[in-house]
């Protein structure tokens, strides 16, 4: 049975006082650095939510400036494969007019030779035919004959 004296009222009593002050001293002191805790936990959360999704942010950004910069790459490729087509093209008909111009110039210099060594050659002939006329005839023809005769017999062939 239980026996409610005064040694049971005074370890009541002292029971509540040291409920009180560890209610109202030890509660407060250990729930303030929990409590602290708790918000930096909280805090440091919310903030690796904020790096995540400016994280993801960041990666978005670079994809669209790597996409950009390999377009602009690209461009700059084809304008430059562009240019290289252009200036090949550009030299072969540089060359190509080089070509012909030097054919032209073997051409000239083929036909002006040609034209010498006719002009050569109706002189051999036109002196072994006065020198064969010559001895034909049993004399000699004067030099200003034998050269109106020559000039004549050239432009003849």
């Amino acid at each position: 049975m239980l026996a409610i004296n005064a040694t049971f009222i005074g370890q009541f009593i002292v029971l509540l006082v040291l409920l009180w002050f560890i209610y109202k001293v030890v509660v407060p002191m250990l729930a303030g650095p929990i409590e602290e805790r708790q918000r930096r936990i909280a805090q440091g959360l919310a903030d690796a939510d904020k790096g995540q999704k400016e994280l993801a942010d960041a990666r978005g950004k670079a994809d669209v400036i790597v996409r950009d910069a390999r377009e602009r790459a690209n461009q700059i490729i084809d304008h430059a494969q562009h240019r290289a087509n252009e200036m090949v093209e550009e030299a072969k008909g540089t060359a190509q007019q080089e070509g012909a111009r030097i054919v032209a110039q073997a051409q000239e210099q083929i036909d002006l030779d040609t034209t010498r060594a006719r002009d050569s050659l109706r002189k051999e002939v036109a002196g072994i035919a006065v020198g064969a006329a010559s001895k034909l005839l049993g004399r000699e023809i004067d030099p200003r004959t034998h050269a109106d005769l020559l000039d004549e017999l050239a432009t003849q062939i």
